[in-house]
């Protein structure tokens, strides 16, 4: 199959055209949530660019076989096997056990990319059902040497590889080498600083939730083992595409070479994608901060969850994004009036092949060339502009929909039919409501303003302050 689909592959630091194992087939890997809170808009951003990602690869040819595990265990709240196991933080702080915490974050998670329009991946699988296959990898990996057990738990040898480090330069490895010495909590079982643990036993935490027998006792899995046995056990012995946040690269992706090269005996995954973070004015996002942004309080704060794809998209996923509500207000305002024009279009007549074939061509350059969702979008508002039929228009918004699945031609009808249907009472006391809550702000009155805005929310209203003045619109 020929094709010219590139991307940034973090493995070789340079921008290399997707060759699969398989022709014509992609075996792609996602490391998916750990499920013990609510999924944050940044962790968010990273599952939406992998989904544009494996709807290109399907748009320009690929059978593409996409992978997610779920994390229900062994996840502590350091990457590098110190802290609190995160499944049995969540189950402590709702009272809860451990799987119901893993039922009830699994399906949030699930529902919020409902909302953003991410595809489902084509196997998900949770680490608790792989226990099976997680002992016999460190089985494996015992008698090759590459593993030893100290302190009841067994530790990954990575004194043992040519190239542990291998996603660094020889600066950065330095680096690595002092962060792991500075920043985490020694483990006198470690034969060296950067050893992670492939099992814990009970005598790393004495009230772990989940536990099961093994070998070496009873006890439960490290995070990193799970992608490596998830990843084989559905995708096979080569791997052509894992993904994943930049977060994820050091010791997690790392870690998971490692074990799974040294298991398999031979290279495993030859293209690493990762995204980069979601910034608020304060720096990364993570949940550590307490109260955090979910999908759930965008909506409650009237905005449309794709509206929030629409403003991942418009930056390019190599580069940090900086997450504002003024930001956010653009976009939206911008989709908004994307698709209500859209809305306008007359689906009568022919299409006209060669326009939609020239049109298309420059679609699968901006996707093709290193995901370049922003020149996507731009070939959207020049197909929207173009001097062409309507009925061409409808038909390469909805082919590009298949990969931005931004709602094109159906988003703009609705909005059109609900501001149709608001009468003209209810539209003069929304203007008199809005002009009282100016008052109030002008005066200082923030409560009242407060109260106004959740009078008309309690009508089923949501306005939004935006540079351009107030909107509003029906929720």
């Amino acid at each position: 199959m020929e094709n010219n689909f590139r991307f940034y592959n973090t493995l070789t630091r340079e921008i290399e055209t997707v060759i699969p194992h398989k022709d014509g087939k992609i075996a792609m890997y996602t490391c998916g949530p750990t499920v013990y809170h609510f999924a944050h808009i940044g962790n968010l951003r990273s599952y939406i660019m992998e989904d544009v990602l494996e709807k290109s690869l399907r748009y320009v040819g690929y059978d593409v076989k996409r992978v997610m595990n779920i994390t229900d265990v062994g996840h502590l709240s350091s990457d590098a096997d110190t802290g609190e196991d995160k499944m049995l933080k969540g189950a402590k702080r709702e009272h809860k056990t451990v799987m119901e915490i893993a039922g009830f974050y699994t399906d949030a998670f699930f529902e919020d990319c409902r909302k953003l329009n991410i595809k489902r991946p084509d196997v998900v699988e949770p680490a608790t059902n792989c226990i099976s296959e997680f002992i016999h990898m460190i089985e494996v990996l015992l008698e090759k040497g590459y593993a030893y057990q100290a302190g009841g738990n067994v530790y990954f040898d990575t004194s043992r590889l040519e190239d542990y480090f291998v996603f660094s330069s020889a600066v950065e490895k330095e680096q690595l080498q002092v962060g792991v010495r500075e920043d985490v909590e020694e483990d006198e079982n470690k034969r060296n600083k950067n050893d992670f643990v492939l099992w814990f036993t009970k005598s790393k935490f004495e009230d772990q939730a989940l536990k099961w027998e093994s070998p070496w006792g009873t006890g439960y899995p490290g995070w990193h083992i799970e992608c490596s046995c998830i990843g084989i056990k559905h995708l096979g012995e080569y791997m052509d595409i894992h993904c994943g946040g930049v977060d994820n690269i050091f010791p997690h992706h790392t870690n998971e070479i490692a074990q799974s090269e040294s298991y398999l005996g031979h290279p495993w995954c030859k293209y690493w994608f990762h995204v980069n973070h979601l910034n608020d004015q304060s720096g990364k996002m993570s949940k550590s901060k307490g109260d955090f942004l979910t999908v759930s309080l965008l909506e409650e704060k009237g905005y449309d969850p794709v509206a929030y794809r629409m403003f991942c998209l418009q930056s390019h996923y190599r580069k940090p994004l900086v997450f504002s509500y003024e930001n956010l207000d653009n976009v939206a305002s911008a989709y908004e009036k994307l698709v209500k024009k859209i809305a306008t279009f007359q689906d009568e007549g022919e299409v006209d092949a060669e326009a939609f074939a020239t049109y298309r061509e420059r679609f699968v350059d901006a996707i093709s060339n290193d995901l370049n969702t922003s020149m996507a979008i731009t070939v959207v508002y020049d197909v929207v502009k173009a001097d062409m039929n309507d009925k061409t228009k409808l038909a390469l918004l909805e082919d590009f929909d298949k990969v931005l699945s931004l709602n094109l031609t159906t988003a703009g009808k609705a909005l059109l039919d609900v501001g149709s249907s608001v009468d003209t009472d209810l539209e003069q006391f929304i203007n008199s409501k809005i002009a009282e809550r100016a008052a109030a702000k002008k005066a200082k009155d923030f409560a009242k303003a407060d109260a106004i805005r959740e009078e008309l929310l309690a009508k089923g209203i949501a306005i939004k302050d935006t540079r351009e003045g107030v909107v509003w619109e029906r929720v």
